[in-house]
């Protein structure tokens, strides 16, 4: 059986063929001097990839090599690897005359996607999503949808309740680190002391499985314990409570330690018997079946320029303070803690992500490309292919509605109706001009005033357009937020 190279997103049993696979991993130092990662996904990423060595013992050459390409000739022998998820690994692999297989570690098919995609003038998630639950038999009751409907969003789409520090769900299962973290630790700061290597971010406790049995755990625990919560408020943030019921399993699953479907067929056996609600079960089936693969299919469907696209001219580069996760020099509460939650944990969930994060950065006309490679760098399950569209399309809306109907751009009241965050901040969300004017209030104006044009022929922009017009202050807003500083 030929030798399969493993990259270190490709660490769970279904990228090996049999029990006794020969498996080649290899830590290569040249991928972090690249780049300057997150101190938590560096250690993540490296404590995954040694602890599957360990497991696999005499099985694994395991080298730590400067580059992929001088460990895999000094390996002397031919190799396979299933399909990389970057077109740099891909063609890199084809350069090392590796045999690529076909991908794994996603639902849907290369040639399934390309065949629903085909000829469509929009690509839209909720068709993706649907003909995926169909493709694959996941919450279909016979030719119809489980419950009789396919999108149960109004029903997850609720507030965090009212006056609650943290939803009254169990913590997922802690993590215990053991001899490699604490080598991984030491390795890290050695390199950060004699090599040069910088990191964003602070070092902290391992808070993600590395390994899969740790994975499994906190799968099970999920669906047991936080997945029935999961649905009503997976839209929700609260100051005290960064994890929410979240599954905390992107991470591992984009380490390649779960096979989605494992996941996705867990959660549906809980709606099954009657141990979660079908809304909180479909919202996350959707997650996986739905979104993560379709983001996936269109980094590849896609033309490679497509992380370049910059349809609404955002020219200005990501200021120091957020390149830097300096979240202590920030005023805006929400931004603050959702800047915070990067630097001491690699991690916050999809809301913060897109309405704190992604929105302020298109709001103030940053340039898409240093945003998604942000996101890439300092999330600890951030990968090109993860980031690419989900920042670039939908995000950032720089690819004028290839994949998505509208920008998802915001004010105060959206954060201000989905969080605690308004409360005890020195901003308003209800004013838009003066030292009170909340930044997301007044940016959105001011953002819609910029990119007024371009949004002249959505039908779904019409509404906020008109309301642009009624503004009698709105040049007064513009200079204010063209202006403004750290907020």
């Amino acid at each position: 059986m030929m030798r399969r190279w493993l990259f270190a997103d490709q660490l769970g049993p279904h990228f090996l063929d049999g029990p006794r696979q020969p498996v080649l991993l290899v830590e290569s130092k040249a991928v972090f001097r690249r780049r300057r990662f997150h101190r938590q996904k560096a250690h993540l990423v490296l404590s995954a990839l040694r602890h599957r060595a360990a497991e696999l013992g005499d099985r694994a050459v395991f080298v730590r090599a400067e580059t992929y390409g001088e460990a895999v000739r000094g390996l002397g022998e031919p190799v396979s690897v299933c399909h990389p998820t970057s077109r740099r690994a891909r063609d890199l692999a084809h350069r090392l005359a590796a045999e690529v297989l076909p991908p794994r570690g996603f639902v849907t098919a290369p040639a399934d996607f390309t065949a629903w995609a085909g000829g469509r003038r929009g690509l839209r998630l909720e068709d993706f999503y649907r003909d995926a639950r169909r493709r694959h038999d996941v919450l279909m009751d016979g030719a119809e949808p489980a419950g009789g409907t396919w999108n149960l969003d109004h029903d997850n789409r609720q507030p965090p309740p009212r006056g609650a520090d943290k939803l009254a769900v169990p913590p997922p299962p802690a993590i215990r680190e053991d001899d490699v973290d604490a080598q991984v630790r030491e390795d890290l700061d050695r390199w950060a002391r004699d090599d040069g290597i910088e990191f964003v971010g602070r070092d902290g406790p391992r808070l993600f499985p590395a390994t899969r049995r740790e994975a499994l755990a906190r799968l099970r625990h999920f669906v047991r314990h936080r997945l029935p919560v999961f649905g009503p408020y997976e839209d929700a943030m609260l100051a005290g409570d960064p994890f929410m019921a979240h599954s905390m399993l992107s991470a591992p699953i984009n380490l390649g330690l779960l096979d989605p479907l494992e996941a996705v067929h867990a959660a549906e056996d809980a709606y099954r018997s009657g141990a979660a609600p079908l809304a909180s079960v479909e919202g996350f089936v959707r997650q996986l079946i739905g979104w993560r693969d379709f983001v996936w299919h269109l980094y590849w469907y896609f033309e490679p320029e497509y992380r370049g696209e910059n349809r609404l001219g955002a020219r200005s580069s990501l200021p120091d303070w957020f390149a830097n996760l300096d979240a202590d020099h920030v005023d805006a509460r929400c931004l603050a803690d959702v800047l915070a939650g990067v630097r001491d944990r690699g991690w916050v969930h999809h809301i913060p992500r897109l309405m704190v994060l992604g929105n302020y950065a298109l709001q103030r006309g940053w340039r898409p490309d240093e945003l998604s490679d942000w996101f890439h760098r300092c999330f600890v399950d951030g990968y090109e292919w993860v980031m690419t569209a989900n920042v670039i399309g939908m995000s950032q809306f720089a690819d004028a509605g290839r994949m998505s109907t509208k920008p998802y751009a915001a004010g105060g009241a959206y954060i201000n109706r989905m969080s605690d965050y308004c409360g005890g901040c020195r901003y308003d969300p209800k004013v838009r001009l003066g030292d009170h004017a909340c930044p997301y209030t007044a940016g959105y104006w001011a953002f819609l005033s910029r990119n007024a044009a371009a949004f002249e022929g959505n039908h779904r922009m019409r509404q906020p357009l008109r309301g642009l017009d009624r503004l009698g202050d709105v040049d007064a807003v513009v200079e204010q937020e063209a202006a403004r500083g750290t907020p």
